[in-house]
Protein backbone atom coordinates (compact mmCIF):
# COMPACT_ATOMS: atom_id res chain seq x y z
CA UNK A 1 0.00 0.00 0.00
CA UNK A 2 1.67 3.44 -1.16
CA UNK A 3 1.11 6.33 1.07
CA UNK A 4 -0.83 9.06 -0.82
CA UNK A 5 1.82 12.27 -0.64
CA UNK A 6 -0.76 14.93 -1.42
CA UNK A 7 -2.89 13.79 2.24
CA UNK A 8 -1.21 16.93 4.14
CA UNK A 9 -2.29 19.15 1.12
CA UNK A 10 -6.30 17.72 1.09
CA UNK A 11 -6.58 18.40 5.05
CA UNK A 12 -5.04 21.89 4.76
CA UNK A 13 -7.24 22.72 1.68
CA UNK A 14 -10.35 21.56 3.73
CA UNK A 15 -9.44 23.66 7.11
CA UNK A 16 -8.80 26.47 4.37
CA UNK A 17 -12.29 26.03 2.89
CA UNK A 18 -13.68 25.77 6.43
CA UNK A 19 -11.76 28.67 7.62
CA UNK A 20 -12.86 30.93 4.45
CA UNK A 21 -16.16 30.72 5.34
CA UNK A 22 -16.11 31.13 8.71
CA UNK A 23 -13.91 34.20 8.04
CA UNK A 24 -16.47 35.13 5.21
CA UNK A 25 -19.33 35.23 7.77
CA UNK A 26 -17.53 36.47 10.42
CA UNK A 27 -16.99 39.43 8.01
CA UNK A 28 -20.42 39.67 7.05
CA UNK A 29 -22.02 39.54 10.38
CA UNK A 30 -19.74 41.02 13.06
CA UNK A 31 -17.85 43.32 10.91
CA UNK A 32 -20.35 45.32 8.51
CA UNK A 33 -20.83 47.82 10.82
CA UNK A 34 -17.48 48.11 12.81
CA UNK A 35 -15.27 48.90 9.50
CA UNK A 36 -15.45 51.42 6.89
CA UNK A 37 -15.92 50.31 3.29
CA UNK A 38 -12.72 50.03 2.79
CA UNK A 39 -11.26 47.99 5.01
CA UNK A 40 -14.38 46.11 4.87
CA UNK A 41 -13.68 45.77 0.69
CA UNK A 42 -9.90 44.75 1.87
CA UNK A 43 -11.19 41.86 4.29
CA UNK A 44 -13.78 40.52 1.65
CA UNK A 45 -11.11 40.08 -0.90
CA UNK A 46 -9.30 38.07 1.34
CA UNK A 47 -11.52 35.77 1.68
CA UNK A 48 -12.26 35.38 -1.91
CA UNK A 49 -8.64 35.13 -2.49
CA UNK A 50 -8.36 32.89 -0.14
CA UNK A 51 -11.00 30.67 -1.31
CA UNK A 52 -10.44 30.90 -4.92
CA UNK A 53 -6.95 29.38 -3.91
CA UNK A 54 -8.43 26.72 -2.09
CA UNK A 55 -10.30 25.47 -4.86
CA UNK A 56 -7.60 25.81 -7.33
CA UNK A 57 -5.44 23.61 -4.86
CA UNK A 58 -8.40 21.02 -4.66
CA UNK A 59 -8.12 20.74 -8.57
CA UNK A 60 -4.69 20.28 -9.12
CA UNK A 61 -4.52 17.72 -6.27
CA UNK A 62 -7.31 15.96 -7.87
CA UNK A 63 -5.67 16.29 -10.65
CA UNK A 64 -2.31 14.89 -10.20
CA UNK A 65 -0.60 12.05 -9.38
CA UNK A 66 0.72 11.95 -5.99
CA UNK A 67 4.15 11.68 -7.10
CA UNK A 68 3.89 14.04 -10.05
CA UNK A 69 2.51 16.92 -8.02
CA UNK A 70 4.47 20.03 -8.59
CA UNK A 71 5.35 21.13 -5.06
CA UNK A 72 6.60 24.36 -6.03
CA UNK A 73 3.44 25.56 -7.22
CA UNK A 74 1.83 24.49 -4.08
CA UNK A 75 4.56 25.56 -1.84
CA UNK A 76 3.60 29.48 -3.69
CA UNK A 77 0.34 28.67 -3.56
CA UNK A 78 -0.17 28.13 0.39
CA UNK A 79 2.07 30.98 1.22
CA UNK A 80 1.01 33.15 -0.85
CA UNK A 81 -2.48 33.03 0.40
CA UNK A 82 -1.17 33.08 3.84
CA UNK A 83 0.74 36.17 3.13
CA UNK A 84 -1.99 37.75 0.98
CA UNK A 85 -5.34 36.75 2.43
CA UNK A 86 -3.60 37.09 6.20
CA UNK A 87 -2.60 40.18 5.69
CA UNK A 88 -5.82 41.77 4.17
CA UNK A 89 -7.27 40.19 7.25
CA UNK A 90 -4.99 41.47 10.05
CA UNK A 91 -5.14 45.22 7.80
CA UNK A 92 -8.54 45.21 8.01
CA UNK A 93 -8.84 44.06 11.53
CA UNK A 94 -5.85 46.48 12.98
CA UNK A 95 -5.58 49.10 10.33
CA UNK A 96 -2.38 48.81 10.82
CA UNK A 97 -0.50 50.04 7.41
CA UNK A 98 2.75 47.41 7.47
CA UNK A 99 0.36 44.48 6.81
CA UNK A 100 -0.19 45.83 2.76
CA UNK A 101 3.56 45.97 2.37
CA UNK A 102 3.15 42.16 2.63
CA UNK A 103 0.01 41.83 0.77
CA UNK A 104 1.75 42.07 -2.58
CA UNK A 105 4.34 39.71 -1.65
CA UNK A 106 1.74 37.08 -1.06
CA UNK A 107 0.26 38.08 -4.51
CA UNK A 108 3.53 37.99 -6.42
CA UNK A 109 3.74 34.39 -4.99
CA UNK A 110 -0.02 33.25 -6.02
CA UNK A 111 1.00 34.60 -9.44
CA UNK A 112 4.46 32.58 -9.57
CA UNK A 113 2.60 29.76 -8.61
CA UNK A 114 0.15 29.90 -11.52
CA UNK A 115 3.01 30.00 -13.63
CA UNK A 116 5.22 27.52 -12.30
CA UNK A 117 2.11 25.55 -12.89
CA UNK A 118 2.06 26.57 -16.79
CA UNK A 119 5.63 25.41 -16.80
CA UNK A 120 4.93 21.94 -15.21
CA UNK A 121 1.82 21.38 -17.62
CA UNK A 122 4.19 22.50 -20.46
CA UNK A 123 6.63 19.95 -19.30
CA UNK A 124 4.27 17.32 -18.77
Amino acid sequence: MSTDHRRPYWVLAALSGALSIILGAFGAHALGHRLSAEMLNAYQTGVHYQMWQTIALMGLLAGWNSEELPRLTLGCWIIGTLLFSGSLYLLALTNLMPFAFVTPVGGTLLIIGWLTLAWAWWRK
